[in-house]
């Protein structure tokens, strides 16, 4: 089951409000905001291309370069001796360190689901 909407590279979160009896979403993983909503999925969808597109073309017509999604790069601050351990955990099991962060997040992230 996914959660998100995808177009044209771009990912949009889809969130349920009881209080309006609405479905809202919003792009993300770039900087500027970009938000959407429908009564229906279909509305929803329809929205969320609507409003990837429509960022797209004012961006051009701005002559702006449009955010991008996250393309799977980041740079991170580990504590004191947490980069040493997991480079020795890598390194002990053949792996490289980029395997043991994802599979760790993957980890870490399907606890908190």
């Amino acid at each position: 089951m996914s959660t998100t909407l995808q177009h044209h590279g771009y990912d949009g979160s889809v969130e349920y409000s009881a209080e309006d009896k609405m479905l809202h979403g919003r792009v993300v993983g770039i900087r500027d905001m970009i938000s959407f909503g429908g009564k229906s999925v279909r509305e929803l969808e329809k929205n969320f291309r609507d409003a990837v597109d429509e960022y797209l073309e004012f961006c051009k017509k701005q002559g702006k370069t449009p955010n991008k999604p996250f393309k799977g790069s980041l740079s991170v601050r580990l504590r004191d001796g947490l980069h040493t351990k997991a480079a020795i955990f890598a390194e002990k099991n053949d792996v490289k360190i980029n395997t043991v962060i994802n599979d760790a997040l993957d980890e870490y992230l399907a606890k908190s689901a």
